[in-house]
């Protein structure tokens, strides 16, 4: 599998201004899922350097504690995802609810965490970024660029490290899903 890491955006895309912002429409959850995906795989590079930042000002300030924070989350998140593709009740819990799927990983790292005693470098440097990105993929209307490059992803055209996390939680937008599986029948 070729994995190519997706451009980093102008930041004045990233961060446009109001205009580009809007609450997501919270009775559509299949509409608002979507922005979030579209978000998340157009500006994953933007969100690694921004998350990568705030780990680093983090890890210089308790080094232990964050690589230990790091290692219990992807131990646990690795643990979830394996256990989901085995039990089909985490699989339907994981596609139907995957806010809640991701809440209980890190809940369960908070409480395995919480043993060590970096609580606080949990807080800051691993849960404080991803809920920043969650805010910014649910706010971030997507522009045309964006919907075009989620396209290239879906129908395999690029593999990208945020589109294999996104796999790994079953969520990618529906239509995707759609227009991959017309076409790997075409294929056949």
């Amino acid at each position: 599998m070729d994995v190519n890491l997706a451009p980093l955006r102008a930041w004045d895309d990233f961060f446009p201004g109001s205009d580009r912002f809007a609450r997501p429409d919270f009775r559509d959850i299949s509409k608002w899922n979507n922005r979030v995906v579209s978000n998340l795989l157009y500006y994953q590079t933007n969100y690694l350097v921004v998350a990568a930042m705030m780990i680093s000002v983090v890890g210089f300030l308790s080094p232990f504690n964050m690589i230990l924070g790091g290692i219990i989350v992807v131990l646990v998140f690795t643990g979830f995802v394996w256990a989901a593709h085995n039990k089909d009740i985490l699989r339907r819990m994981k596609k139907q609810y995957p806010t809640a799927f991701v809440m209980v990983v890190m809940l369960a790292s908070y409480f395995l965490i919480s043993m060590f005693g970096g609580v606080m470098v949990f807080v800051f440097g691993i849960t404080f970024p991803l809920l920043l990105m969650f805010i910014h993929a649910s706010l971030r209307l997507r522009n045309l660029k964006n919907k075009l490059e989620n396209k290239m992803e879906g129908i395999g055209l690029k593999k990208t490290p945020m589109g294999i996390i996104l796999d790994a939680l079953e969520q990618q937008e529906e239509s995707i899903n759609k227009l991959a599986d017309y076409i790997s029948k075409a294929r056949e």
